[in-house]
């Protein structure tokens, strides 16, 4: 694989030696008769004619709470499992599929980067297989059912007033935040308030991620709840009868997505819930499926250990019924720099001082890890600015505190650049972990929360508004309350406030709504000033994005 400096991760791709999905396909041990291909590079898995037994290994990818510096999360992970791949391992990598919102404002891809990406990472940026567009579609309907059932008669009595269902899209658009539906005399339906959020909060892509079967996704969209009737009693699909459609409409999107590495190490990329709004992680179906074919499974839950981390551990490992055997946290001295106060302009300077201040935040994360049983790695992600007294000065720090750290430099070499870490990860996973989910479902919301805040973010404690605390209360009188909570919060603190950056202390978090989501399964806990519907940025990506005469992305990352 030539190598060439200065070009673009798009670029990279390019020119990339891509295998043909089956060729991908029979290396996995996936028989052609459960192969659905997409094109010549892209297949769906059919999980019920995966017969292996195996149960692999899990490796969950986290990170330190992210900075504009980047951390390279996706990448360390790819990198990862190509370097297990050239030590004779047999694994797979599984991820989320990214959203069009952020790729085309200013979070960027979720493939990869350098020479450590899933391919083909263009189409797998863009519409993929349709998977999101199926969700976005299921979601969709289920409103015009809602708008249509009072429309015409309102038989079960709905409060147009209390309907919690939006709509969505899955791209970032911050006019449709807030907007009335139903406008134009009788005809048009029933004028009332709605709004839009982006495709990846929809509860529908919660409920994809966390669904173990065809079956599991049809009673999991049942059990949504849509909203309120005038006596405020609570109404659920299953009341309007059209579970069995949206099924339906998901039936060939539930199916785990397979592609390639660079360096052709098998990939299932499916679903992708934010993990600011939602849980953070990859399907249940894909993360299993990767299990019955191979040894290791490396996979990623989005943003720092606070988020992701914790949401994995204490909502997908759950309810997926397996455990994480080792935790790899990823790190940048750029990143760690930044957590001690420099300004992203003087990232290229060395400051040694800075970094011994910023590195409480990896500090944290490493202990988050560590109190859910499991002994984590540092991925040390090398960038060219980094100098040796800087890297000394980590690689020091992590010998005095005991913690095992990986140099990793897969962007530039691929899986040759993280053999040092996959080495590390074997070690790991000779080992016993004790893994445990921090909190009992039969503990109360706010005994949960509070235990989240004091032992992942380290905060002192919570304050719940009076919405929160009669929100709660309703949960508890429908007895709805014995479910995980999934913590909406900001990636960039460890607190509910962004400038809150390293390891803050002494901070307690607000919880301003508490949403149940019956067919995900967890109670949402909103903090801060969370957004489900983002917006774009002034100078967003899509004005740099292009398509050659040849039909080839450009200005894709």
């Amino acid at each position: 694989m030539a190598q060439t400096k200065n070009l673009t991760d798009i670029e990279i791709a390019n020119n990339a030696d891509i295998q043909p999905i089956d060729v991908i396909a029979e290396s996995a041990g996936i028989p052609e008769d459960a192969l659905e291909p997409y094109g010549r590079f892209k297949a769906k898995i059919d999980p019920l004619k995966i017969t292996g037994t195996s149960k692999g290994k899990v490796v969950l990818v986290t990170a330190i709470s992210p900075t504009p510096a980047g951390e390279g999360k996706s990448t360390v992970t790819v990198g990862l499992a190509d370097a297990l791949k050239r030590l004779n391992q047999k694994v797979m990598v599984a991820l989320r599929e990214p959203s069009l919102g952020p790729v085309m404002g200013i979070k960027g891809g979720a493939t990869g980067g350098g020479y450590a990406q899933v391919l083909p990472m263009d189409e797998i940026n863009l519409h993929f297989t349709g998977d999101f567009h199926a969700i976005t579609s299921a979601n969709n309907a289920l409103s015009a059912f809602i708008d249509n059932h009072i429309h015409q008669g309102n038989e079960l009595n709905i409060d147009p007033r209390r309907i919690i269902w939006k709509r969505v899209l899955d791209l970032n658009d911050r006019a449709l935040r807030k907007v009335i539906v139903g406008l134009g005399g009788p005809v048009q339906g029933m004028p009332r308030e709605d709004g839009f959020d982006i495709t990846v909060a929809s509860e529908i892509m919660a409920i994809f991620c966390l669904a173990t079967s065809l079956q599991d996704l049809k009673e999991r969209l049942s059990s949504i709840l849509i909203g309120y009737t005038f006596d405020k009693e609570p109404v659920f699909v299953r009341d309007l009868g059209v579970e069995g459609a949206l099924t339906l409409l998901l039936k060939d999107a539930i199916k785990p997505n397979l592609v390639q590495t660079m360096e052709g190490t098998p990939a299932i990329v499916h679903g992708g819930p934010f993990a600011n709004i939602a849980h953070g992680c990859n399907s249940i179906m894909a993360t299993q499926t990767a299990r019955k074919l191979a040894d290791i499974v490396v996979t990623e839950a989005g943003f720092g250990a606070d988020l992701g981390a914790e949401k994995f551990m204490n909502i997908k490992a759950r309810k997926g019924q397996f455990s994480p055997d080792a935790v790899v946290v990823v790190a940048t001295i750029r990143a760690l720099k930044m957590h001690g106060g420099v300004q992203k302009t003087d990232l290229a300077k060395e400051n040694v001082n800075a970094l011994q201040t910023g590195i409480v935040n990896l500090e944290k994360h490493i202990d988050t890890v560590r109190t859910f049983g499991v002994e984590p790695v540092v991925a040390l992600n090398r960038f060219i600015t980094d100098t040796e007294a800087e890297i000394n000065f980590i690689m020091n720090w992590a010998e005095e505190h005991n913690i095992r750290i990986a140099r990793t430099n897969v962007w530039e070499e691929g899986g040759l650049g993280g053999l040092e870490l996959a080495q590390n990860v074997i070690e790991i996973l000779d080992q016993d972990q004790n893994f445990a989910p921090l909190y009992e479902l039969t503990e109360s919301i706010e005994q949960k929360v509070t235990t989240i805040v004091q032992k992942v973010y380290g905060g002192l404690g919570v304050q719940f508004t009076d919405k929160a605390k009669k929100q709660i209360a309703q949960i508890e009188q429908f007895g709805w309350d014995l479910l995980p909570v999934c913590m909406a919060k900001t990636q960039y603190s460890l607190s509910d406030q962004p400038n809150l950056i390293g390891r803050p202390e002494g901070f307690t978090i607000t919880v301003r709504e508490v949403i149940p989501k019956l067919g995900a399964g967890f109670i949402v806990c909103l903090t801060g000033d969370i957004m489900t519907m983002p917006g774009l940025p002034k100078n967003p990506a899509a004005l740099r994005m292009d398509v050659d005469e040849n039909g080839n992305a450009v200005g894709l990352f």
